[in-house]
């Protein structure tokens, strides 16, 4: 089971708190290479620098950024702290980067350890059953499937988080609403600003683990 743990040194408290959403996802429909560098450039801001842009007004503390990373952990482990909406991709040399995320609603939220397994640029989205059965007016719309580009729920890219051989229906994953990052606000998934989930996918290895804390413990850090 995962417990409270120190795993970051930063120059603040980290009051983080993970949270993954339960969104299915299925191979990009008809989309293809040059539709995914199209949608790529609408996603990134023009001169995009992945610390300081925000055109989404974010609060400075959702920005990427590297930071030290606490001694003993794996590079290429993703750590997810609830409490604060940050994402830790663990990097060699004793660092790793943070971004920030949101996080699944109260009650959607599954704290574990996952292993991914598959990576997906411009995917597709199908909610769950469960999903159009606790909103219908929301998710009956898409009971075949949404297609990819800058409206779908998946955003630009995914991480399909399984146990084993099972897939869990989370996802770490891009958002058409950017200005939930920092809150509870998905079905489960981790969601992420497109422009930094695609700087994410390409730092992320299938076969990698991602580590999801519970919401009700966080990460604190000293600088």
């Amino acid at each position: 089971m995962l417990t409270r743990r120190h795993f970051i040194q930063t120059s603040t408290a980290l009051f983080s708190a993970t949270a993954l959403g339960t969104v299915a996802g299925s191979p990009a429909m008809a989309a293809g290479k040059g539709d995914w560098d199209a949608w790529d450039a609408q996603v990134t801001p023009a001169g995009f620098d992945l610390e300081t842009t925000n055109p989404w007004g974010l609060h400075t503390r959702f920005l990427p950024r590297r930071v030290e990373a606490k001694s003993g952990l794996t590079p290429g482990d993703i750590h997810v702290d609830a409490v604060a909406r940050y994402l830790y991709l663990v990097e060699d040399g004793g660092t790793a980067m943070r971004y920030g995320v949101a996080i699944g609603r109260d009650g959607l939220y599954t704290p574990g350890t996952y292993t991914i397994k598959r990576k997906a640029k411009w995917p597709t989205w199908t909610p769950t059953a469960n999903m159009i059965k606790r909103e219908p007016e929301i998710y009956a719309q898409y009971a075949n499937g949404m297609e990819p580009g800058p409206r779908n729920a998946l955003g630009s890219r995914a991480l399909y988080l399984y146990v084993g051989n099972r897939d869990t229906y989370l996802r770490i994953h891009g958002t058409p609403y950017p200005r939930s990052i920092g809150t509870r606000a998905s079905s489960g998934c981790v969601r992420m600003v497109m422009a930094h989930v695609i700087d994410l996918y390409e730092r992320v290895d299938t076969g990698s683990v991602a580590h999801l804390y519970p919401a009700e413990h966080y990460v604190t850090a000293t600088s």
